[in-house]
C-alpha cells in the first residue's frame, strides 16, 4: 500500500506542477502558441478517450461487469461535469465587471471551478491507482495531457480578470495543488470504504468522455482546412496509441 500511496502523491504533484506551463506559454509568441495548442488539444482528446476505452472501462468490466449500475455511474460522471461546466458558464455570464483596476468576479468564479475540477482530478488519479499501478499511470498521463491546454487557458482568464502575472501564476498553482487534497481523501477513504474505486472509476470514465466529447473535440471542428485537420487526426491517434502501449504494463 505504501508503494501505491507514493505513486499517487508523486502523480498528483506532477500534475499540479503542470500549472506552471502557463507561465512558460507567456514567453511564446501568441500566433505560434495557437498553432501548437490545437494539436495538444487533439493529443489530449485521444489520450482521454484511449484511457477510458482501453483502461477504465475494461477494468470496470473485469471487476464488476458492465452492469446497469456501472453504466449509471458512467452517466453520472458525464452529468457531474455537465453541471459543473454549466454552473461555471452561468456564473460567468451573470458576473458583472467591477470598477477599473479591480479583479473581475469571473476570475474568482473560474478559480473556484478550476479548484473543484482539480480536486476531482485528484480523486480520479488516486482511485485509478487503487485499481492497479499501470491504470494509475495511464490515467495520470491522460489527466496531465488534458491539463496542459487547460492551464494555459486558466492563466489567460486570470490575467484578463485583472490579476498581475506573478499573482496569476501563484494562484493558478494553489488551485492546482487542490488535487493533492482529493488524492489524500481517497487514500483515507480507501482504508475505510471497501472497493471505493469501483464507484469512482466509472464516474472517471464518464467525466473523460464528457471532457473529450464536449470540450476538446468541438474545438478541433473549428479548423476546416484539410491539411491541418489531418494533422489533428494524427495527434488524436497518437494520444490513443500512447494509451494502447500503456496497456502492456498491466
Amino acid at each position: 500500500m505504501l508503494n501505491t500511496t507514493l505513486y499517487i502523491i508523486i502523480s498528483v504533484i506532477i500534475v499540479s506542477l503542470i500549472s506552471f506551463i502557463g507561465a512558460i506559454a507567456l514567453t511564446i509568441n501568441i500566433k505560434k502558441l495557437n498553432k501548437i495548442l490545437i494539436y495538444l488539444v487533439s493529443f489530449a482528446a485521444g489520450a482521454l478517450l484511449g484511457d477510458t476505452f482501453l483502461h477504465l472501462i475494461p477494468e470496470i468490466s473485469k471487476n464488476s461487469g458492465l452492469t446497469p449500475n456501472s453504466s449509471f455511474l458512467i452517466l453520472a460522471g458525464v452529468g457531474v461535469f455537465f453541471v459543473l461546466e454549466k454552473f461555471a458558464h452561468w456564473q460567468h455570464c451573470h458576473a458583472h465587471m467591477t470598477e477599473e483596476n479591480h479583479i473581475h468576479p469571473f476570475a474568482y468564479i473560474n478559480l473556484i471551478g478550476d479548484g473543484l475540477h482539480n480536486f476531482i482530478d485528484g480523486l480520479i488519479i488516486a482511485a485509478s491507482y487503487l485499481i492497479s499501478i499501470p491504470v494509475g499511470i495511464a490515467t495520470t498521463t491522460a489527466v496531465a495531457l488534458h491539463e496542459i491546454p487547460q492551464e494555459i487557458g486558466d492563466l489567460g482568464v486570470l490575467l484578463h480578470g485583472g490579476f498581475t502575472k506573478g499573482k496569476a501564476i501563484l494562484i493558478n498553482f494553489l488551485s492546482a495543488i487542490v488535487s493533492i487534497a482529493g488524492a489524500i481523501l481517497i487514500i483515507f477513504l480507501g482504508n475505510i470504504i471497501e472497493n471505493i474505486q469501483l464507484i469512482l472509476i466509472p464516474i472517471a470514465a464518464g467525466s473523460f468522455i464528457y471532457i473529450a466529447g464536449s470540450d476538446l473535440i468541438p474545438e478541433l471542428h473549428k479548423e476546416t482546412r484539410p491539411a491541418k485537420s489531418f494533422l489533428q487526426l494524427i495527434a488524436l491517434i497518437i494520444g490513443v496509441a500512447i494509451m494502447f502501449f500503456l496497456t502492456f504494463l498491466e
